[in-house]
């Protein structure tokens, strides 16, 4: 980093503040390979932009430059210097001259890539010093309209911002592009035998039906109270967690090849209690019993082996209640910075809060938010959602898209919506009195049909066809599984 030396009227000499980190050469060489070769714009276009340039000239010189190349025109030191005559900077350093100077001294083009690197890299330090200046004078200035709190929120957003620019820049994409990562992603399910593009949830027919977890969806998973939406969102948690393992992905670059790092906002129940439900999944000893403590010495051995065993998964769990979307979204970038992350679980999308006054509206922000989210770390979004009451008044119990509280915003900004529902926990509430023979034995059919079953109804799938997914449900140990077709029950039908 270089440093301005001025004297004052004394003779000494005074070390004023130190100057940004840049190079002249670099954008020198950069500039002056445009102007001999134009093609070599193409090379360096997906790294850098006219406001990573240091001097103004400069950024001035390759906007023009880029104008002209992008309308498949010349851009030369002569073709240049009529758009430039005008221009002050320019002149101090020499006018027309310093075009052909750059030209002139212009290195050959393989090395145009590194010089243009360079230059978006003293760029990133000048913004990353912009930024701390700016942390630092807003924490000097106490103002009570911005918070500390606040404050390293939105220091975190701009820093992740920063870091991922680089990634996201760009805008537009040619339709090749997109059709290549759509053949790539075809070419992934096809390379499991027909399995999945995305994230599997553990549960066989569940998967079938949405193709897995895609990155940058968001998924509602809704139900009523008791109806089990936060042991299936634990149980689809668990064993993404469970599969992890890191490896080599097809594009090259470093990743989850199966299963997923998994971050848990549990917004309702303590991380402890959480816990306890995946333990009482793992180790299959009911939840009520590790509660009360109630287990025989068998049981508690399993219990501790499950907990050792789960010790490894990667399953992070943040239980702030009534988390601001904001700090939520600051902090799911953080884990993945810090830990990756490829799978993200609200419990539940009512209790994050929002900046609108209006109930309807904190709901609205709260959803795009998790859209948001999920675009923007490319990872598939689950959040929970309550139903509103009209679902009990209705002859049918089964959930539908009008049933979602604050609907509107909600089954917009979804990709999936899915609905849980236990017949049996109705039916359950129907038992006729002892002295109805004929109705408590339809009652007990009934309830020997229904008994561990639950349904999963897909209401909304922007990527595939709507439709109602069976699964089998242990209260006892909160699990959800894949349940055994009638066919697969005898001459050695497989128990998925």
């Amino acid at each position: 980093m270089n440093e301005i030396t001025t004297i004052n009227p004394t003779g000494v000499e005074i070390q004023s503040e130190e100057t940004m980190p840049h190079s002249i050469e670099a954008e020198q060489q950069l500039l002056g390979a445009i102007l001999t070769n134009n093609d070599v714009y193409d090379r360096i276009a997906s790294i850098i932009g006219a406001r990573h340039f240091y001097e103004p000239v400069h950024a001035r010189i390759f906007d023009i430059a880029a104008a002209r190349i992008a309308k498949n025109n010349l851009a030369s030191p002569v073709t240049l210097k009529a758009f430039m005559e005008d221009d002050e900077g320019l002149q101090e350093l020499g006018g027309a001259a310093y075009l052909v100077r750059l030209a002139g001294a212009a290195v050959s083009a393989f090395a145009v890539r590194d010089y243009a690197q360079m230059i978006y890299d003293l760029a990133v330090r000048r913004d990353l010093i912009g930024l701390g200046r700016d942390i630092s004078a807003k924490a000097a200035r106490v103002d009570v309209a911005s918070e500390p709190r606040e404050q390293i929120v939105e220091a975190e957003q701009k820093l992740y911002k920063l870091a991922e620019q680089g990634q996201t820049e760009g805008g537009f994409q040619s339709f090749l592009k997109a059709v290549t990562d759509a053949v790539n992603v075809a070419n992934a399910a096809y390379q499991r035998e027909g399995g999945l593009a995305g994230l599997s949830t553990g549960l066989i027919d569940m998967d079938k039906k949405l193709g897995g977890l895609h990155p940058s969806d968001l998924l509602i998973l809704a139900g009523r109270p008791s109806m089990g939406k936060t042991s299936l969102a634990t149980n689809i948690a668990f064993n993404v967690a469970k599969a992890y393992k890191r490896g080599l992905r097809p594009d090259g670059s470093e990743g989850a090849i199966d299963g997923g790092v998994v971050g848990f906002f549990s917004l309702e129940m303590s991380a402890e209690q959480l816990a306890g439900r995946i333990l009482a999944e793992a180790s299959e000893i009911s939840s009520h019993k590790i509660r009360q403590g109630d287990m025989t010495e068998e049981e508690f051995r399993r219990f501790v082996d499950a907990a050792k065993a789960l010790e490894a998964c990667p399953l992070y769990i943040d239980d702030t209640p009534s988390i601001p979307i904001s700090q939520l979204a600051a902090r799911a970038r953080r884990l993945k910075r810090t830990h990756g992350l490829d799978l993200l679980i609200i419990d539940y999308l009512q209790l994050a809060r929002g900046t609108a006054d209006n109930r309807v509206q904190e709901i609205a922000e709260i959803s795009m938010g998790l859209k948001a989210i999920a675009k923007e770390l490319n990872i598939p979004v689950v959040a929970l959602s309550q139903l509103s009451r009209q679902v009990e008044s209705r002859e049918d119990k089964r959930p539908q898209l009008s049933d979602l509280r604050e609907s509107g915003s909600i089954e917009q900004d979804a990709d999936v919506v899915m609905f849980v529902f236990r017949e049996e926990y109705y039916k359950e509430r129907e038992k006729p009195g002892d002295h109805e023979l004929d109705k408590m034995a339809e009652w007990q059919e009934a309830m020997s049909r229904l008994h561990a079953k639950a349904e999963v109804i897909i209401g909304k799938q922007r990527h595939g066809p709507i439709g109602t997914v069976e699964l089998s449900f242990e209260s006892q140990f909160t699990r959800f599984g894949n349940l055994v077709k009638p066919w697969q029950q005898d001459g050695g039908g497989q128990n998925f």
